[in-house]
């Protein structure tokens, strides 16, 4: 499974999401990570980027929601504890499966 984290720079939630994803596929074989920056707005439109961080598996967004704006935003993420700038580890545990 190919997990594909979509950020850009001026966001600084994509790190806390590549700190748990890095910890959630650390000794899984059946994972790899590979992080995408989106640099421009154009770059974004092209990709139909939804905000960052955006995390793709297998080329899907399990996250996903039609009505957000494409664009170099930050992504908002509803959580058990409400809105947030990642998803839980809990919800991208779910999302990758437990081996």
């Amino acid at each position: 499974m190919e997990i594909t984290l979509q950020y850009f720079d001026g966001c600084p939630n994509w790190k806390t999401a590549d700190a748990r994803l890095t910890e959630l596929i650390s000794g899984r074989r059946d994972l790899t990570l590979r992080r995408e920056l989106v640099a421009t707005a154009e770059q974004a439109e092209r990709i139909g980027f939804r905000g960052s961080p955006s995390i793709l598996v297998d080329g899907v967004d399990p996250f996903a929601d039609p009505n957000a704006p494409v664009g170099l935003a930050c992504r908002i993420y509803a959580t058990p504890a409400g809105p947030a700038g990642a998803p839980t580890t809990a919800q991208l545990r779910e999302v990758l499966g437990d081996a």
